[in-house]
């Protein structure tokens, strides 16, 4: 083993360690790697930023200002209320939304398609009186099977077309991925439509019953103001005023203190907060009717207006908030809205909203003017739930918006122009239109994705010539023996797959894709089958919540557990190895 060989499988090794550990962002984990890298000598000083400007970077970057611009018209909107409705049987509504979420995912950002479609699915379950947690999973599970349906599905298949262009002189197509992608998605469908749902614990089960708690509930709190009513009456004097509200009494903060068990037989004063638990109309109606106040409504902040808005919105991996709490990033002060409350799978908590360390996965509710509370999401980086946060939705310019990506899409397919070419005219024609706002395009794009494949495309590139890549192979090898081809070709999905499940999908792709060439290239066959499988196995993270974004935003809304997810993953992804090996063999011979 050579020097940079060494250095290389070191340094690669800490930083799947780090992104394992998940504890510091993978953005910054993957830059700090590609300085030392450069430092080591491994990566040519010339070549260090050369990653960011490779053509699946701008793919990806545009993709999601594209699947921001069609969710802003409402295009996503017309074609899932279309086929929603709360009146159907749970298997069947399963499979609509899953079957709706798949076809979205395939031309649209499948994070993008899991928001829109799980405020719908949120809905539908309440109208059917029924928890969603049997609903959400399948329907991030399909939205995830739905990207390997196309080119522009999910970032692995850009990454292993571009990678596949660099090594073999030309890139995957569009709909190169189709064959293998739709076999994958329709059986994937099939099961958890059929089974999958069922194999989540039942109703009965301590994990639904977090979900049915948590479904729309949030723990809130309301300051007693020097002119409320409540002054001198006590929680227990307030149950009748909180049942009538369908909010629940937890508790009292006085002086920054939460006082032993609930006080409810301890006088309010002025300055006391009440600790409430409740959906958000409830809490707001519940403290109107107590009047008490929000923190939106204090004077000393800024806030007061005739005008406030209620937003819930689900808080990604990557979002600014993970880690930190509302004082630490001064929202009313600097921002002019407040944090009301926070839903953690049915959790209560003894600090202060305020001062709660906020998670991926939590459900937030935000609480200021109409004005500035979507601002401060997407600066945030939250992701908004109900549908009446959504002001930007500008429904008339729908079926625009949709033919002007259809119309760049065709071009490219029957090659009048590149992808990244194609996508761009779309971004500027929907930016002409003001279907997405200047400020939109940058908000659109998940930076930390950029970061992370701009730093990890030089890293992958210096691990191939300097042989690392054949030395995996070889050892992938050693394993199969004289075994054919078609089981190490197993084996490669297999191993790229279990990555796939603790560390980002893109950053397994970027390793595992030479991996498979070298692999081939030993074998003496094509190297199409194997580079296909990387792209199939590097989209299939059903194990864990941290495998994929969309098993992420599910977790707290849904009620999940982390040990939920293998019930119904683990025979999924056996499930894609078992059809995607022959599909792959099949449309892709060796």
């Amino acid at each position: 083993m050579t020097y940079e060989q060494g250095f290389l499988f070191a340094l690669l090794g800490v930083v799947f360690g780090f992104l394992i550990w998940g504890r510091i962002r993978y953005d910054l984990v993957a830059f700090v790697a590609l300085i030392i890298a450069v430092i080591g000598g491994v990566v040519p000083v010339g070549q260090a930023f050369a990653g960011f400007g490779q053509e699946a970077v701008i793919i990806i970057a545009l993709v999601l200002i594209v699947s921001r611009a069609l969710t802003n018209a409402g295009a996503v909107e017309i074609v899932a209320r279309l086929v929603i409705s709360a009146d159907r049987s749970l298997s069947t509504h399963i499979g609509i939304m899953a079957m709706v979420g798949a076809a979205l995912s395939a031309v649209i950002n499948n994070v993008a398609a899991l928001v829109m479609l799980m405020s719908l699915d949120i809905e539908a379950a309440k109208k059917g009186k029924r928890s969603v947690y049997s609903s959400l999973m399948p329907l991030s599970f399909a939205t995830i099977l739905g990207g390997m349906i196309t080119l522009i599905g999910t970032p692995p298949n850009i990454v292993v077309s571009q990678f596949r262009e660099r090594a073999l002189g030309a890139p995957f197509e569009m709909f190169d991925y189709t064959p293998v992608g739709l076999v994958c998605a329709v059986v994937g469908i099939a099961f958890v439509t059929l089974i999958g749902w069922r194999l989540l614990p039942t109703p009965s089960a301590e994990a639904t019953a977090g979900a049915e708690e948590d479904d729309g509930h949030f723990v809130a709190e309301a300051i007693v103001s020097e002119d409320s009513k409540s002054i001198g009456k006590t929680q227990h004097d307030l149950m009748a005023v909180a049942d009538e509200h369908d909010t629940t009494l937890l508790g009292l903060i006085r002086n920054g203190r939460r006082l032993p068990g609930f006080a409810a037989n301890t006088e309010l004063r002025a300055g006391d907060m009440l600790v409430l638990e409740g959906d958000p109309e409830s809490i707001e109606g519940f403290i109107g009717a107590a009047s008490l106040e929000t923190s939106a409504t204090q004077e000393d902040v800024g806030l007061r207006s005739k005008s406030l808005t209620l937003m819930e919105a689900i808080v990604p991996d990557n979002a600014r908030l993970v880690g930190r709490t509302a004082t630490d990033l001064r929202l009313r002060n600097r921002r002019g809205v407040a944090l009301l409350g926070v839903s953690r799978q049915g959790q209560r908590f003894r600090d202060q909203v305020r001062n709660l360390v906020i998670k991926a996965g939590d459900v937030v509710l935000l609480i200021g003017p109409e004005s500035r509370v979507n601002d401060v999401a997407e600066w945030l980086g939250v992701l908004p739930l109900a549908e009446k946060t959504h002001a930007v939705v500008q429904r008339s310019k729908a079926l625009f918006a949709i033919g002007v990506f259809a119309a760049a899409i065709a071009a490219s397919v029957i090659g009048l122009f590149p992808l990244a070419i194609a996508l761009a005219l779309v971004v500027s024609v929907y930016a002409m239109f003001n279907i997405v706002g200047p400020q939109e395009v940058y908000e659109s794009v998940e930076w930390p994705i950029i970061v992370l494949l701009g730093s990890l495309i030089p890293l992958g590139l210096a691990l191939e010539s300097s042989g690392g890549t054949l030395l995996i192979a070889e050892a992938i090898l050693s394993l199969t023996g004289s075994f054919p081809a078609w089981a190490t070709l197993t084996l490669l999905m297999i191993v790229t797959m279990t990555l796939s499940d603790f560390l980002n999908n893109v950053a397994t792709a970027l390793i595992a894709a030479p991996v498979g060439l070298s692999i081939a290239q030993s074998l003496d066959v094509s190297p199409d089958p194997f580079l296909m499988a990387v792209a199939v196995a590097a989209s299939c993270a059903f194990l864990t919540p941290i495998g994929h974004k969309n098993n992420t935003i599910i977790m707290g809304p849904g009620g999940y557990r982390f040990g939920d997810y293998w019930r119904m993953g683990l025979p999924l992804e056996a499930i894609i190895i078992a059809v995607g090996v022959p599909s792959i063999l099949f449309f892709w011979p060796l």
